[in-house]
């Protein structure tokens, strides 16, 4: 039998707009699928039906990043999560993605979704995450409640993992080439450093290095898959890089004060499939492997609710 009228692989596709900006969040994950700014994309946006190689414009709780050996002691009890990064045999960015997520309002200008984590023998704890997307004169503001309902205290982190396009939309090796004309200024002035599985084995300053990146920098020294961390915030409590495409357009991105980390990939040599055009900057409340060093892990108590607010937007020189 042939089946008609078949809804988007993503599920439903929620668009807003608002002056120069215009986006579209899906239903599968609540995933930021494109955002426009007087036209041009801001994050490398993928079709309705596309496969999601490299994460993109998805929200990662209740992890971000790499948990190893899907494994972690919380509060005194071990839990073993499922392996999904095979060839390092790690648990990788929680399970949000993966779920079709329910629409609670739609205006021209918002959308907010929730979602209700499954009770899985690997993260029994009930949060209902409610994600706000909202379009305003500076961009995207992207608010992540998480509020726990259940009787236990639960173990949270998340992050947002867009893929800043570099403009040049370019194919497989030849995008390490095009990231390579962009620049990045990120106020981080710790990097974390990591074993071949790439979960954290220490810190060490960025002085010196190829990894500060405190005033705008060129990405020629590739590749990049790290963290930094001991984050400068501004007055106000947010955080903030900006990643220069080589037509001159700026990209910010970052949160309030919740956030105390990013991750920074270039996709260097990854396989033609599944290499963006351009660099993921993610904004993170704690970087790989909380679950089990409890760096900057959030504990939320029951009946209480965790809140995260991220920002991205443009601006031309």
């Amino acid at each position: 039998m042939t089946c008609k009228n078949l809804p988007a692989r993503s599920g439903q596709q929620f668009s807003i707009s608002h002056g120069d900006y215009k986006a579209v969040v899906t239903e599968l994950g609540a995933t930021l699928r494109k955002l426009t700014y007087r036209g041009e994309d801001l994050i490398v946006s993928l079709g309705p039906d596309d496969v999601v190689s490299c994460c993109h414009g998805q929200i990662l709780i209740p992890f971000p990043n790499r948990v190893e050996g899907g494994e972690y002691t919380f509060e005194g009890k071990t839990y073993t999560l499922p392996i999904d990064e095979h060839a390092r045999n790690n648990a990788i960015h929680g399970y949000g993605y993966r779920s079709y997520w329910k629409l609670e309002s739609l205006t021209e200008e918002s959308v907010a979704l929730t979602w209700r984590t499954p009770n899985m023998a690997g993260y029994p704890f009930d949060i209902v995450a409610t994600a706000t997307y909202s379009l305003a004169d500076d961009g995207l503001h992207l608010t992540i409640d998480a509020y726990n309902n259940g009787d236990a205290n639960a173990p949270w982190a998340l992050a947002i993992h867009p893929w800043l396009a570099n403009g040049l939309n370019g194919y497989g090796d030849e995008i390490d080439g095009h990231n390579a004309q962009c620049s990045l200024t990120l106020p981080g002035n710790t990097h974390v450093t990591v074993n071949e599985n790439l979960i954290p084995t220490g810190t060490e300053p960025v002085d010196g290095t190829k990894y500060d990146l405190r005033k705008d920098t060129l990405l020629t020294e590739q590749p990049f898959d790290d963290a930094w961390t001991d984050l400068d915030h501004a007055e106000d409590g947010t955080v903030t890089a900006v990643f220069t495409r080589p037509d001159g357009l700026k990209v910010k991105v970052g949160g309030d004060e919740t956030i105390t980390s990013f991750q920074v990939c270039t996709g260097t040599k990854f396989p033609a499939f599944k290499h963006p055009a351009g660099v993921a900057v993610e904004p993170q409340t704690a970087y790989a492997n909380a679950f089990n060093t409890g760096n900057d892990l959030i504990v939320i108590k029951p009946g209480e609710t965790s809140s995260t607010s991220l920002f991205l937007g443009a601006f031309a020189q």
